[in-house]
């Protein structure tokens, strides 16, 4: 069972961390004006069968600036870490160093009286100059790879199997994030990755032999893969652009549209389902296995981790288990962020069949360009204006909506 906090009623602010003994808190997803209130118990949550209002902050009271978003944002972070993924521990940067030889960085964390190093391959540009821009590859890239290379970008291969275990329900509890924090740490298999993505980053800063602009990075990841490449842009400020690929249940579909997709007679994957298939979510995500609309955020509202930064979906409507109609509908409702920020061209999605699972298709080719241009390059001529699936599905507000996009100052 989930702990049990302090009532929200009255409100009794906490800094996110000491939510778990170990001080487990997520640096990057906190900032420093923004306290957390305390998270509500599993036994006190209700039942909303809409996606729950990004915009409504936990005392009860609506964003109505701009700057609001931080603070909001910081709630949904600590949310989704009680809730669904588990605690990002809060690392010095001290601990981590790297060092780079033969087209790889080794990153090494000494911290909780244990020491650990991983290394990351990086494939390097024949064109443009040092340091490069550089895509990182939760597992691998699936992107079209060599077209990033040819504009410049370099690709680094991130281990995140060595990080966190990912074989089965089984693998709970092991791979080297677990060596350092223990095998009963929060940390579900995701969110290992996501602090071993911010370590990375933390050793690509200190190692300017590389040749890597820090400045300069994006993450993706596809199906299982792109659940972590989503958690880690989402978690890690420094990333510019998140490109989850085909990530379906607990990427870029909802828990609820999902549930309701599932009642339908379409077969895809589920809250009940995923949670005895793997590990990639914290144990106690399985209370909600039966009532996915007790959760207090959905996935449109983990996708608006990301805002203001940049996030592009690629999306199969050929793969019926990853839920096409879910991942629609939720993209649309994540949108409203970007919307309500007034940065609308940041957020993108593209969802086309006809392909197999994680080959990218031509026809996405100039969306992911596009996004690559403007956010990782630095071309801001780029039109990354994209919502689009070729599918008839449409968001239906009043099915799946009680808000609306409130108009910022």
């Amino acid at each position: 069972m989930l702990k049990s906090f302090i009532s929200l009623v009255g409100i009794t602010t906490l800094v996110l961390g000491t939510l778990t003994g170990s001080g487990d808190k997520d640096r990057a997803a906190r900032p420093a004006k923004c306290p957390v209130p305390a998270m509500p118990s599993f036994s006190s949550l209700t039942a909303n069968a809409k996606l729950p209002d990004p915009f409504l902050f936990m005392n009860g009271s609506r964003m109505k600036k701009r700057k609001d978003w931080d603070c909001r944002r910081a709630e949904i972070a600590g949310l989704a870490q009680e809730f669904v993924y588990g605690y990002k521990p809060e690392t010095a940067y001290a601990a981590t160093t790297g060092s780079f030889a033969e087209d790889k960085i080794t990153v090494n964390v000494n911290d909780n009286g244990k020491t650990i190093a991983f290394t990351c391959s990086i494939t390097y540009p024949k064109t443009g100059s040092q340091p490069y821009p550089a895509m990182i590859g939760m597992g691998a890239s699936n992107l079209n790879n060599s077209e990033l290379l040819k504009m410049g970008v370099a690709i680094i291969n991130f281990p995140n199997n060595k990080i966190a275990e990912q074989l089965n329900g089984g693998s709970r509890g092991k791979g080297l994030f677990y060596e350092m924090y223990g095998s009963d740490h929060s940390a579900s298999a995701i969110m290992a990755w996501a602090w071993g993505v911010s370590r990375l980053i933390d050793a690509l800063e200190k190692t300017p032999a590389a040749g890597i602009d820090p400045a300069r990075l994006g993450v993706t990841g596809c199906s299982r893969n792109g659940k972590g490449a989503l958690a880690a842009g989402a978690f890690e400020q420094r990333i510019k652009l998140t490109v989850p690929q085909e990530p379906g249940a607990g990427g870029a579909a909802s828990w609820r549209v999902s549930d309701a997709q599932k009642a339908a007679g379409k077969n895809v994957q589920t809250l009940s389902q995923i949670v005895g298939e793997n590990v990639w979510f914290r144990s106690e995500f399985g209370l909600f296995g039966k009532v996915s609309d007790k959760l207090p955020l959905d996935q449109h509202m983990i996708a608006a981790l990301c805002a203001p930064r940049a996030l592009l979906f690629l999306e199969n409507t050929s793969m019926e288990w990853l839920s096409p109609a879910s991942s629609w509908i939720t993209a649309n409702a994540a949108h409203k962020v970007w919307e309500a920020l007034g940065i609308p061209d940041r957020m993108g999605f593209s969802q086309i069949g006809g392909h197999n699972h994680c080959a990218l298709p031509d026809s996405q080719m100039p969306e992911l360009r596009a996004y690559v241009m403007k956010f990782m390059i630095g071309n801001s001529s780029d039109d990354t204006v994209v919502m689009k699936t070729d599918s008839d599905v449409s968001l239906d507000d009043g099915r799946w909506l009680d808000w609306s996009v409130p108009k910022l100052k």
